[in-house]
């Protein structure tokens, strides 16, 4: 059985999976689907914390589903727009995981991953497996993963 890292970025999955399908991201499918005959290193799920019970919700999901589930505050600036970014905690997970892994599932359209892509297979000869709606993941990205599986009706919540 080969082992698997799963990266998570919430917050890309989510307004991908809504811009391209006007529908959410369905986890327990996707975790049935990247478990199979692998054993799990580790599961993080990278989400922004509104601090709304909806949200929690959401997370206990996660959690209960096997992930870990880190989250970094929502921070609105002055000007009114939003931060709430975990390129480089995903990035960091990556190297440390990943590198004990035969596979790293990275659930994310994210173009700044693709370096990470890159120095996992070629350092590391960790295969990456992205997972992400078409047409809204970057090419830099998908031409850096060993695989890219794009998240098509049997990922997706009815």
């Amino acid at each position: 059985m080969s082992t698997v890292t799963i990266l998570v970025d919430v917050q890309n999955i989510y307004y991908t999976s809504r811009e391209g399908f006007k529908r959410n991201f369905d986890y327990n499918a996707f975790w049935r689907q990247v478990t199979a005959d692998r054993t799990v290193v580790k599961a993080i799920a990278y989400a922004i914390d509104r601090g709304d019970e909806k949200q929690r919700q959401f997370q206990n999901i996660l959690r209960a589903i096997g992930f870990e589930v880190k989250l970094k505050p929502f921070i609105q600036r002055s000007d009114g727009s939003a931060k709430g970014d975990w390129d480089v905690g995903i990035t960091l997970d990556a190297i440390e995981y990943g590198q004990h892994s035969d596979i790293l599932v990275l659930a994310s359209g994210d173009g700044d991953f693709d370096l990470l892509a890159q120095k996992l297979c070629n350092k590391y000869n960790t295969e990456v497996e992205v997972y992400g709606v078409e047409g809204l993941t970057a090419q830099a990205l998908v031409k850096s993963a060993t695989r890219f599986i794009p998240i098509n009706e049997s990922l997706l919540l009815t």
